[in-house]
């Protein structure tokens, strides 16, 4: 049993954010019931190598999850939520605002019916100001929230993360967050809650280390002018097979060691000095030194006892296979719904009594569709005429089971 067992998730979400939210409470042990729309297409399901019907994507964000297809704009499948609703205790959903309102299911339709129901809602612009409506992505957040316009070289552009940053870091985890706290809330005063993420505030929050100076005291965050984001040695340094080494050896310790390294102690009046021209001469001194040796050189040495935040910039294959990422158990064999399993990365938090659960990679839309149903107690009459009216869609699972 997991952590969250007996915690009961009904999720209407999408594309990453939802879905990478859910993934780790199911992943904690949460009942997660997937309500997904039969005719719409999500983009992740086609995003890299399909592995039976659905890409490994996919079937990663969505793994543990029961899959059940409804169209939401039948009125027949608002009666289906609203009996969901009495069983399950938690909504996310993913939708502009007022969406879920126009479908009959909004927060106050729901708590009508389950008055301790936690509703998350996850949009880009939060549920309320000028832009609740627009559309965006991941590189829109961050942009407006300023992230972006101090993550670059100067006189260049922003530099596109390789992660999503505003959709996982602006999204799913403040959604987990919201979600535990308002369970923790719920169970010493009985009362549920909407919960409004927005990726746009949260991104706009991450902005920790220089946001303050600038309310404070009016100093702008420009690109390559701060200690973490270009303007001081703290930076990637090219190899001489052009690969790239991380230095972040910050304090006078670990400044030290970096110069005894790069073969001169006495730099460490360079590395230590608040002088921007020193700083700069011995930046350029480790750009020329790291150029020296390949990375495999540069890692020999420092697989030799160096403790003083220098790493080598690994490829995902290479993370895949380091020693550290495997001694962590990041990467585990998940089952697939039918047969097989599938590499999948693991859960990354360590419980001592209670470890993530993997059931099954995630599977096609609408899989469970037919299990649900008779747990809700419908009889196959019942289910026979809801077929014919497409509310469950043409989902070949559907067709199959129903």
């Amino acid at each position: 049993m997991g952590i969250l067992s007996g915690l009961k998730i009904l999720d209407f979400s999408t594309l990453v954010p939802g879905p990478f939210a859910t993934m780790m409470l199911a992943d904690m042990g949460a009942d997660v019931l997937k309500i997904e729309a039969p005719n719409r297409e999500d983009l992740i399901k086609y995003e890299g190598p399909m592995d039976g019907e659905v890409s490994a994507t996919f079937a990663h964000l969505n793994r543990s999850k029961r899959s059940f297809a409804l169209d939401l704009k039948k009125p027949e499948a608002q009666e289906i939520v609203y009996q969901l609703i009495k069983e399950y205790d938690i909504v996310v959903e993913q939708f502009r605002p007022g969406v879920m309102e126009k479908l009959g299911i909004g927060y106050e339709k729901l708590k009508e019916i389950n008055p301790a129901i936690i509703f998350c809602s996850i949009t880009g612009y939060g549920q309320t100001g000028p832009l609740r409506n627009q559309a965006g992505h991941d590189i829109n957040y961050l942009s407006l929230a300023g992230v972006s316009s101090y993550s670059s070289r100067k006189g260049q552009a922003p530099i596109p993360a390789g992660v999503q940053v505003a959709d996982l870091a602006g999204g799913s985890m403040p959604a987990i967050i919201g979600i535990l706290a308002a369970v923790y809330h719920r169970q010493k005063n009985e009362e549920g809650q909407h919960i409004d993420i927005s990726l746009t505030d949260v991104s706009f929050s991450l902005n920790a280390m220089y946001g303050p100076s600038f309310l404070v005291g009016g100093i702008e965050p420009t690109a390559e002018s701060l200690l973490l984001n270009g303007g001081s040695f703290y930076d990637y340094y090219e190899t001489r097979d052009n690969r790239y080494i991380s230095v972040g050896s910050l304090e006078p310790q670990f400044q030290i060691m970096l110069c005894e390294l790069v073969g001169d102690p006495g730099l460490f009046k360079l590395s230590s000095s608040e002088n921007r021209a020193d700083q700069l001469a011995f930046k350029d001194k480790l750009k020329k030194t790291f150029k020296e040796k390949t990375l495999d050189e540069w890692n020999t040495i420092l697989e030799n006892g160096f403790n003083g935040c220098v790493e080598p910039v690994l490829n995902f294959s290479e993370a895949v296979e380091h020693p550290h990422i495997k001694a962590r158990e990041l990467v585990v064999s998940v089952p697939k719904y039918d047969e097989g399993s599938q590499k999948q990365i693991a859960f990354p938090i360590k419980f001592s009594t209670q470890p993530a659960e993997y059931r099954f990679a995630g599977v096609q839309t609408g899989t469970h569709t037919h299990e649900v149903l008779e747990e809700l107690g419908i009889n196959s009459e019942t289910i026979k005429s809801l077929k014919e009216k497409g509310v469950f869609g043409s989902i070949k699972q559907i067709e199959s089971s129903i």
